[in-house]
């Protein structure tokens, strides 16, 4: 008992080292053996320390790698990846694997990794057997019925008992209890099994005892020894005195495994001289046939033909042996025995097995292999088998597909699939290979197996976009968030290797950041828009996408530029700049002897957009029913259609329209108060001249009108000069040379000369010059400043020009300071009396002081005087309210100041050159 519980225990394994060299690869078989229902998890053998010399010879033996290539979910063997370790991964009962085979043994190939060096080994483990079954008969009464005729020496078979262990824990002898009558003697058929035969030792007498029982024990040669047994119930019965003979005890058949269900095997043909009942014949198979034999053949009872009811098969049994009886229908019969043996013989019916070992787990059909993986890199293990023997079971392999693999072979029939070439999953992504096995038999099987090849992926290929340069419009007044187009890559990768992210790479457009402008959807491309876009503000945008896949270990990228160009839409309406406008509205005087085309004025205007959408005509839309003027919609002059002295009225409120080109049209309304004044005869005079010469050179106006001004301004240093000169007589008198230089050693203030550009036009209410502080004032507190009525009973168009007066920028005067002016006092006198304030030092000019810069802006003084402002908001038709003023245009004090100019020229009886409408 303790020597079998340390068999059990005890692993004893063997190695037989067959070295099979072919190409690079090196196959290698490796036996060991172990007994059945060993614990699950008990070591068998490692290789690592079993195949230490050829792993020896290779670059990194520590790094080398096992992998089983076995079918099915749950091995009865396992190997871990690591060493080698070959353990028991589930119960192996060796009479469920094998049955009654003697030769037990599981086989299963390991290779190593990585497969740059491949290594195959072929593994086999004997499952040896250990006595752990008893035993057993099909029936546990086995009745029997003999005559009581029967002769000593009369012999009748027995049931068989059944064990399933093999060798010497299988079936060994039979025993029978003891008695008088009878004895048994074992047997053994054809296939090994045994069984026992009852014999009559001595005449029997029904009438002294017609029944016996006896016990019928089958024991085995294991060990522990096992046995089991079975109850003969022998009954005694009145003899037929003649018992059917056969013409031979037994028989020998050939049988093809292919042969047909219904084949005919024999005619078993048994005599009995007896007549009648005692003489006709009943066959069939003997009680104690296995019921495999009555499944696969068939006895005719009348006739005793024995035909196939069941297709054989070799590879399964290759022979049987079958009892069978003749029995007549007379009372007491005794049956006769004969024997059958049937033997099987091999036809090529078996195909070659395909067995395909794919590094995938779960998927049997499919075998991955990355691309750019060097050749002879391992794709798949194939094993083909045939059932048959001989030249039906000898195999040959091909591989079928591609060139781009090959089947080399390793040792008997094992072959492993290698790559032949660098593969590129961008040019295929799949095979589609067949292994074809077949045999050599006559005629030949063969059998196909296909199987998948895919490549996997690495990240080779950067993104691209089709163009290195994409240009796209949009139309400015966008919606924020607005799509704008899309711009993609394709990557020819899979997966993380082909996902394209995008992004906008930083760049400043007007000193803001290219994110400000634009977004781009980094999944998609998707260019979105963040703002609103002003073609008067940008009308090109320029920015750089990139597109960066998700790959690794590293991420690839490529650029290319976008250029976003904005188109113009008409958002903005025309702005009139000329004549100056009070509350949407401007006064123009008109003598009253002016002839029909007397030029009475021109509306300037301007507007942001370009193109069509800038292009102005004016019309009068109103106030004009009597048809007085007459407009030119292109230069947008306006004159008179009648003579003045032949209308009845004096004065017209006209409603002038500017309105562009553009689609829809954008409009500006103005009104025009038109009076017919009687002191303007010199004016009208000689603006009707001017009118009536419309062939001069509008080149010619500008210069006759820049000649005027300088002729001004020469006056007016002139009497600069001479006053500086009288003061210096007198000791006490303001120097403005001194003053100068006094100012400029100021501890606080930096030096600062009067420019010409510091004196400007502005209007006065009656005679009054209001000027202060522009840093001390305030909107609330600001004085209004308002152009002086001019009505038709002052004396004398030069009258005009005494409402304004030559005053420093507000930037340079001090608070409260105001000049009185009479309406008698002449122009040029005006002038006279303010510069001698100057000299005589009754107020010091400021200049604004910015760093090392000087400041010399009179649009601080103008904040009361946003009545004037000419810019549109950008809310509809532009109002003379609106306080957007722009000081890059022409400045209504810029206007005044030449209209103040040319008052003073007129006093002369000169006419000062109109400027050219802006339209």
């Amino acid at each position: 008992m303790h020597q079998m519980s340390w068999t059990m225990h005890f692993i004893a394994f063997f190695a037989l080292w067959l070295f099979s060299f072919n190409g690079d690869v090196l196959g290698k078989n490796l036996k060991y053996r172990i007994y059945e229902e060993q614990r699950v998890g008990s070591v068998i053998a490692r290789l690592s320390e079993d195949v230490a010399d050829v792993l020896f010879k290779l670059p990194n033996p520590a790094t080398v790698r096992f992998r089983a290539m076995q079918r099915g979910n749950s091995p009865l063997l396992t190997v871990r990846e690591d060493n080698g370790e070959i353990s028991i991964g589930s119960k192996i009962d060796r009479e469920q694997l094998c049955q009654k085979n003697l030769n037990c043994s599981i086989e299963f190939d390991v290779i190593t990794l990585p497969t740059e060096h491949l290594q195959l080994f072929h593994i086999e483990v004997e499952v040896l057997d250990i006595n752990d079954n008893s035993p057993q008969f099909s029936r546990p009464l086995i009745p029997i019925e003999i005559s009581e005729s029967a002769a000593v020496g009369t012999r009748i078979p027995l049931d068989s008992a059944f064990d399933p262990d093999v060798g010497e824990n299988s079936l060994h002898t039979y025993s029978l209890s003891a008695n008088d009558f009878f004895n048994i003697e074992v047997r053994t058929r054809t296939d090994g099994a045994k069984y026992a035969e009852l014999i009559v030792v001595r005449e029997l007498d029904r009438e002294l005892k017609s029944s016996y029982e006896l016990r019928l024990t089958a024991s085995d040669m294991g060990v522990p020894q096992r046995s089991g047994s079975s109850i003969l119930k022998i009954s005694i019965s009145d003899s037929n005195d003649n018992s059917p003979v056969f013409e031979k005890q037994s028989y020998v058949i050939q049988l093809l495994e292919n042969s047909p269900v219904g084949t005919l095997l024999l005619d078993l043909n048994a005599t009995d001289p007896d007549e009648g009942a005692n003489g006709k014949i009943v066959y069939s198979f003997s009680s104690h046939v296995s019921p495999k034999i009555i499944e696969t053949f068939k006895i005719d009872s009348e006739r005793g033909h024995l035909t196939l009811f069941k297709q054989v098969d070799y590879e399964t049994t290759k022979s049987y042996e079958i009892d069978a009886q003749a029995q007549d229908m007379g009372p007491n019969s005794i049956p006769a025995h004969c024997k059958i043996i049937i033997k099987v013989v091999d036809v090529n019916d078996n195909k070659p097995e395909i067995n395909i070992n794919l590094m995938s787990p779960g998927k049997e059909e499919i075998s991955y292999v990355f691309e750019g993986d060097p050749i002879d890199s391992f794709v798949a293990l194939v094993r083909v088998q045939d059932k048959d023997s001989g030249l039906n079971g000898e195999i040959v392999c091909k591989l079928h597909g591609h060139g781009h693999f090959k089947l080399q072979k390793t040792y008997e029939n094992n072959y492993l699939i290698l790559t032949n070439a660098t593969l590129d999953r961008e040019k295929r992504s799949e095979y589609s290979l067949t292994v074809i096995a077949e045999d050599r038999g006559t005629p030949s099987l063969s059998t196909v197996k296909h199987f998948t090849v895919q490549i996997n992926d690495v990240n080779d290929n950067p993104p691209h976009f089709q163009r290195s340069r994409y240009e796209f419009v949009i139309s400015e007044n966008n919606s924020p968030g607005a799509y704008i187009t899309s711009v993609t890559a394709t990557d020819p990768d899979l997966g993380e290797n082909g996902q394209v992210t995008y992004t906008i790479l930083e760049s400043f457009i007007l000193g803001s950041s290219i994110t400000t402008y634009v977004t781009i959807d980094p999944s998609n491309g998707a260019i979105y828009a963040l703002r609103i876009f002003d073609h008067e503000e940008v009308s090109q945008i320029a920015f750089v996408v990139e597109a960066r896949d998700g790959g690794s270990p590293k991420q690839l990228i490529s650029n290319t530029t976008v250029v976003l160009t904005i188109i113009d839409e008409n958002d903005n309406v025309p702005v009139i700049v000329g004549p100056a406008l009070r509350n949407n509205t401007a006064e123009i005087l008109i003598s009253k002897g002016a002839e029909s085309g007397f030029h009475v004025t021109r509306i300037r205007a301007v507007d942001r957009d370009s193109g069509m959408n800038a292009e102005l005509s004016c019309s009068i839309v109103a106030g004009n029913e009597d048809n007085i003027f007459v407009i030119d919609p292109k230069s947008c002059d306006i004159y008179t259609n009648v003579s003045m002295d032949s209308t009845p009225h004096t004065e017209w409120e006209l409603a002038v329209l500017v309105q562009d080109k553009g689609s829809p049209q954008l409009h500006t309304k103005a009104f025009l108060k038109c009076s017919v004044s009687e002191f303007v005869e010199s004016v009208t005079s000689t603006a009707m001249t001017l009118v009536s010469q419309n062939s001069m050179d509008v080149s010619m106006i500008i210069i006759i009108s820049l000649g005027a001004i300088c002729a001004v301004l020469l006056v007016i240093m002139v009497l600069f000069a001479t006053r500086c000169n009288r003061e210096k007589k007198d000791n006490r008198s303001y120097n403005c040379r001194v003053a100068e230089s006094t100012y400029q050693h100021h501890p606080k203030r930096p030096s600062r000369q009067i420019h010409k550009g510091d004196i400007t036009l502005v209007p006065t209410i009656n005679g009054t010059l209001p000027i202060r502080s522009h840093h001390r004032s305030s909107p609330s507190s600001s004085p209004t400043l308002e152009r002086g009525q001019m009505s038709s009973r002052q004396s004398h168009h030069s009258h005009q020009s005494l409402n304004s007066l030559v005053t420093i920028s507000s930037n340079h005067v001090p608070e409260n300071f105001s000049l009185e002016l009479t309406h008698a006092t002449p122009a040029v006198e005006q002038v006279s009396q303010l510069l001698s304030m100057l000299h005589q030092g009754q107020y010091q000019p400021r200049p604004s002081f910015r760093g090392n810069k000087y400041s010399r802006s009179y649009r601080y003084a103008l904040q009361d005087m946003d009545k004037f402002s000419l810019k549109d908001s950008g809310r509809g038709d532009s109002e003379a309210g609106d306080s957007d003023y722009d000081l890059g245009r022409d400045s209504p004090i810029d206007r005044l100041l030449g209209e103040g100019f040319s008052d003073l020229f007129l006093t002369d009886g000169r006419i000062p050159a109109e400027p050219e409408a802006i339209v």
